[in-house]
């Protein structure tokens, strides 16, 4: 089976399963791209076509994923926040004046409510469709370039190996717009290298680069412009050679999903997204057109 999807599309090749990221600008990970996410979930549960590894990369020369589509975030943020600012305009105009203020507060409570609530639901099914990648039976492989920011490093770690060309670079940026990563970020860095290195990359935003995440244990290959999905496939082959069973046995025993820590964060990142500043932020964020709007 193979599927042209409008964010990704995925076919057969020898032991794997090609998974290609094609959305512009940078695969921002917004609705479009979650949900042909979640059918490749859904065609890995059904056994994957027999596949026997699966490989994430990118068609876009900008790299492999900037992070959450946050013009989207923000459309629909702004969109909720005029329509309940309409609604209580039209109650409002029927009141004696020392009442209108404590509707707008109440109002604005509620709105912040709403906001929450549609925004968890998406976090909902990020993490089930993360938790699934990162538990799928078969060995997952992200071959990775260019930016590999915020949600896109949080995909890039439900892989059980990365493969970075030298231009990859990876960094937490959420903190300049007022919130904390929210896909299972920060749990899944800390599985993989402890909470010094995820305090010092989260709190300063700066980013690694492909050697030096190399050195760290976080990039299992470092390999030449345009040679991410080559080696990947190297890795599949070899990866192919052992029993299907074992490997998804060594696999559970191996890699354990951190669900409690993944719940708590989504509770934290809740609270800091439906704030004032955060909002601001995002509006200053798609109002600008530099190539950095995604770093400090």
């Amino acid at each position: 089976m193979e599927l042209a999807g409008e964010a990704l599309s995925w076919r057969h090749h020898g032991p794997a399963l090609e998974v290609s990221l094609h959305r512009g600008p940078t695969n921002e990970i917004g609705t479009a791209m979650l949900r042909e996410l979640e059918a490749l979930v859904r065609y890995v549960d059904s056994g994957a076509g027999g596949a026997r590894a699966l490989i994430l990369h990118s068609t876009l020369a900008s790299g492999f994923c900037a992070g959450a589509d946050l013009r989207e975030l923000h459309e629909g943020i702004a969109e909720r926040s005029e329509r309940r600012r309409s609604q209580v305009g039209r109650i409002s105009r029927r009141l004696p004046s020392p009442l209108r203020a404590l509707t707008e507060r109440g109002a604005k409570r509620v709105g912040k409510a709403l906001v929450k609530r549609e925004i968890g639901q998406f976090i909902d099914r990020v993490h089930s469709t993360f938790n699934a990648l990162d538990e799928a039976p078969l060995v997952t492989i992200a071959a990775v370039h260019g930016p590999v920011f915020g949600g896109g490093f949080e995909l890039a770690l439900t892989a059980d190996l990365i493969i970075a060309e030298k231009s990859a670079r990876f960094c937490f940026p959420e903190l300049r717009l007022g919130i904390i990563p929210g896909f299972g970020g920060i749990p899944r860095l800390e599985r993989e290298l402890g909470n010094a290195l995820t305090r010092d990359l989260l709190l300063t935003g700066r980013s690694l680069g492909a050697r030096r995440a190399a050195e760290l244990g976080l990039v299992a290959q470092v390999v030449p412009r345009d040679g991410g999905l080559k080696s990947a496939r190297r890795v599949a082959e070899q990866a192919a050679r052992f029993d299907a069973d074992t490997v998804g046995r060594a696999k559970r025993f191996l890699k354990k999903t951190p669900r409690a820590r993944i719940a708590a964060e989504k509770k934290l990142f809740l609270e800091m997204v439906v704030e004032d500043r955060v909002a601001d932020a995002l509006g200053d964020f798609v109002s600008r057109t530099d190539v950095r709007p995604y770093l400090p």
